[in-house]
């Protein structure tokens, strides 16, 4: 018997590798030491400019928006979204992301697939300034079907011990920004996969609320907002910043709150894309479902000062966000109030 025999192609493995060599390299960035192909990747901090670093890491994946793109046949843009949702964990928290490392497993390997996610990550590790060090490419035979695959990613970054976020003079009067998502990300597919299955329509239909087809709409890969936060954070003008992923607004935005602190959020001051109006129109989803389940638009929430939020708009604006204020912070229960509903 041989390996080949039991399912695992040894030399597709290699090709595989020898195709992500190029792509791991050209994310490259101050502070990595080697490349891949060694048992584990190397990163000095003091080369990377730190000084008395605090290292903060993430893990994370992309739910079941991998079926709708292995269904589409479309598995570069999950690697952006691999990335983003691992980085932009970091990011609120004050780190600069300085590496990356992906986990793909697969019952049988496709490299041209696999080459396709990798050549993703690392447009989105380019996105995020991190390097891409390594990752690793479990072929299990019997564990998935036909040209199904997982994904899991992995990134570690670093702060200056006295630049952490949130700060500790988040309070009442200071101003909510909303940086406008580019979709629904990579949370709540599970719920819009239902609600497209009920459409009847198909990842090659024609989108109904916009250009191009269902599959294109949904796969729109999650926005990486790690530069434009550290330059606002690096000017000293971001108190926190809340990522909003699975648990939407009211569960995310109370996680960088002090206690004693309500989230006042201004409902009508952004509108929602229309892929949201179409889930909850077609899925009869109430908009407090809406909110729990999705970003609505609003891929994360920041928190400054008041006497800060004009210069905030506008680093911003020049940083290419659409921004915009969308509440302010209260004395009161520790929590998010709705003050004015979301029109869907």
């Amino acid at each position: 018997m041989t390996y080949a025999e039991a399912g695992v192609d040894i030399e597709a493995g290699d090709a595989l590798v020898d195709r992500i060599k190029p792509l791991a390299r050209s994310t490259n960035r101050p502070g990595v030491m080697g490349g891949l192909g060694g048992f584990g990747a190397l990163f000095d901090l003091k080369a990377a400019g730190f000084t008395d670093p605090v290292l903060v890491s993430a893990t994370d994946g992309v739910g079941t928006k991998l079926r709708l793109a292995i269904d589409a046949g479309v598995h570069d843009s999950v690697g952006i979204d691999l990335v983003a949702m691992c980085v932009n964990d970091l990011v609120v928290q004050g780190a600069t992301p300085l590496f990356f490392l992906d986990y793909f497993a697969t019952g049988a390997l496709d490299v041209a697939q696999a080459a396709a996610v990798v050549a993703g990550i690392a447009e989105g590790c380019r996105q995020a300034g991190c390097a891409l060090v390594g990752g690793e490419t479990a072929e299990m035979p019997g564990m998935y079907h036909a040209g199904d695959y997982d994904l899991a990613g992995f990134s570690v970054g670093a702060a200056e011990r006295g630049a952490l976020l949130p700060r500790p003079d988040v309070q009442a009067g200071d101003v909510l920004l909303g940086l406008a998502s580019t979709g629904v990300h990579s949370n709540g597919f599970s719920l819009a996969r239902r609600v497209l299955a009920a459409s009847g329509l198909g990842l090659d239909a024609p989108c109904p609320f916009g250009p191009g087809t269902m599959g294109e709409a949904l796969l729109t890969p999650t926005k990486i907002y790690v530069k434009s936060l550290l330059a606002l954070h690096h000017k000293g003008l971001l108190k926190a910043a809340a990522h909003i992923t699975g648990g939407g607004l009211p569960g995310n935005l109370p996680r960088v709150l002090p206690e004693g602190v309500t989230a006042m959020v201004d409902g009508s001051a952004w509108v929602a894309p229309p892929v949201f109006s179409w889930l909850a129109r077609t899925g009869n989803i109430a908009t407090e479902e809406m909110l729990r389940v999705f970003n609505c638009g609003i891929g994360m929430v920041l928190v400054v000062a008041p006497e800060a939020a004009d210069a905030a708009l506008a680093l911003l604006a020049e940083a290419g966000e659409s921004a915009m204020r969308i509440g302010r912070l209260e004395a009161g229960a520790h929590g998010v109030v709705m003050e004015k509903p979301l029109a869907l």
